[in-house]
């Protein structure tokens, strides 16, 4: 029985949903399941974006990206985790943040103050700023828990809500976990390895995608108000090339690309908006600011792809975990054993 039980953790750590990245082993309270994203050098899309640009899409290496959107109750896990106490002194919570479905109690505990309102728990975050993703990246690359948000897979100066970096930000050549750029995000949502080409929308189709309630068919999303903020993967069968969900309709996403100025780059569409800006040819002009609170803008993180060395090293240390339980539990019922007798 030990043995199978064995087995099966072994199993489920080389998936890798369970893998936190730090300096070294811990127990996740946020976990994902992330979609591989192979095909390293394809060619960009040559799409004539609304703003007059293309290109987009080629990326020359192998990553992660989260299956999903960030729900409510992974921003709060990280909430109260970094900030245990409710002071708020980052600004990574906010009243758009409240209104999506996380509420500060300062009257609860610490370590327990911010609550996902009932309901809400599997659906996106919404309202959180670029800086409070980039936070968020920092606070997995860190091994969650106590780990630092300034720095990690960015550096963000000055303990202030907005960074006195700000400006300069990127992404460190260490990161482990971060925000996706512009063209990790387009690729995973609308490239089609099996053609070399890209898909219209993020559902692995060039045709508008139905606006009806989940979990609808294989062509479906939340916009134009018909499925409003859905649970992440609602709609079951629209998936993307790489086994993504809702990079189409649902929640805007950050990615963290400087498009001009200080103006960071989101992508994808939201429930309450129209078709038109949903295809991948679409591009808000400009950029957004990073300051921005919608409280249908939300994200989704990306990752390096683990080392083989790496997963055996976790599944080893976990294995030696149980056992050292095992022998404990032996000497237990020892003891037990020789009270009985």
């Amino acid at each position: 029985m030990v043995k199978h039980k064995r087995s099966n953790l072994l199993c489920a750590l080389t998936a890798s949903t369970m893998l936190v990245f730090g300096t070294g082993i811990s127990q996740a309270a946020v976990t994902f399941q992330w979609a591989t994203v192979g095909a390293p050098g394809n060619t960009a899309d040559a799409e004539v974006m609304n703003d007059g640009t293309s290109g987009y899409g080629s990326v020359g290496h192998v990553y992660r990206i989260s299956k999903y959107e960030v729900t409510h109750t992974q921003y709060a896990e990280f909430l109260n985790a970094v900030d245990p106490t409710g002071t708020n002194s980052l600004g990574l919570y906010n009243g758009n943040i409240g209104v999506s479905g996380i509420s500060l109690t300062s009257g609860n505990t610490d370590g327990s103050k911010y609550v996902v309102r009932a309901g809400n728990e599997t659906q996106p975050v919404g309202a959180v700023t670029f800086y409070n993703t980039l936070r968020f990246a920092n606070w997995l690359h860190n091994g969650q828990g106590n780990g630092d948000t300034e720095t990690g897979a960015y550096t963000l100066l000055g303990g202030t809500p907005v960074p006195s970096s700000a400006n300069s930000i990127t992404r460190n050549t260490t990161a482990n976990v971060f925000l996706p750029s512009e063209d990790e995000w387009y690729k995973a949502a609308y490239y089609n390895p099996a053609t070399n080409s890209y898909f219209d929308y993020a559902t692995s189709s060039n045709t508008v995608p139905t606006a009806v309630a989940p979990p609808g068919g294989s062509n479906s999303a939340s916009y134009s108000g018909a499925g409003g903020r859905t649970s992440v993967g609602a709609y079951t069968n629209s998936v993307s090339p790489f086994g993504t969900f809702d990079q189409t309709g649902n929640v805007w996403e950050w990615n963290e690309t400087l498009i001009s100025g200080t103006l960071r780059g989101i992508r994808g569409g939201s429930f309450p908006n129209g078709a038109d800006i949903l295809p991948a040819s679409f591009r808000l002009i400009g950029g957004t600011p990073p300051t921005t609170q919608g409280v249908a803008i939300g994200f989704r993180v990306a990752s390096t792809v683990p080392e083989p060395t790496s997963l055996a090293i976790l599944a080893l240390g976990s294995l030696a975990l149980i056992r050292r339980r095992e022998t404990k539990l032996d000497k237990f019922n020892h003891s037990i054993h020789d009270v009985v007798r």
